[in-house]
């Protein structure tokens, strides 16, 4: 029998970044998004619309979020300024939290990657 202790952890969210032909930078993101990953989410989503860049996030591969990665949209949102924030969010359960919580209603949200591209 093997001893686990102080075993690393798998990190429950991916986080990648890339630029579109027309620049906008699309965070993809893969995984839990929960407190855990809350400050990184920040500083990658956050960071992109606060520095004046149109960005696009992609929920897509997302299977679960919480108050802490809807609060982390609504900051980008708000950061966004003169840009814009926009999701790729699929039907399922993170969409139903979405809407739930009114985020579609603030926040553009698209099925595809290509729709929130095209806007």
């Amino acid at each position: 029998m093997t001893h686990a202790e102080g075993a690393a952890v798998p990190d429950p969210l991916l986080i990648t970044q890339a630029v579109a032909e027309d620049g906008t930078t699309v965070v993809t993101l893969r995984g839990e998004v929960d407190h855990t990953c809350g400050a990184r989410l920040a500083d990658t989503v956050v960071t992109c619309t606060g520095a004046g860049r149109n960005t696009v996030v992609d929920l897509s591969a997302v299977t679960f979020i919480d108050s802490t990665g809807i609060n982390t949209l609504l900051a980008a949102h708000q950061a966004a300024r003169n840009n814009w924030l926009r999701l790729v969010v699929r039907p399922g359960p993170v969409l139903r939290v979405v809407r739930l919580v009114g985020l579609d209603t603030v926040v553009a949200c698209h099925p595809t990657l290509q729709e929130a591209l095209r806007g």
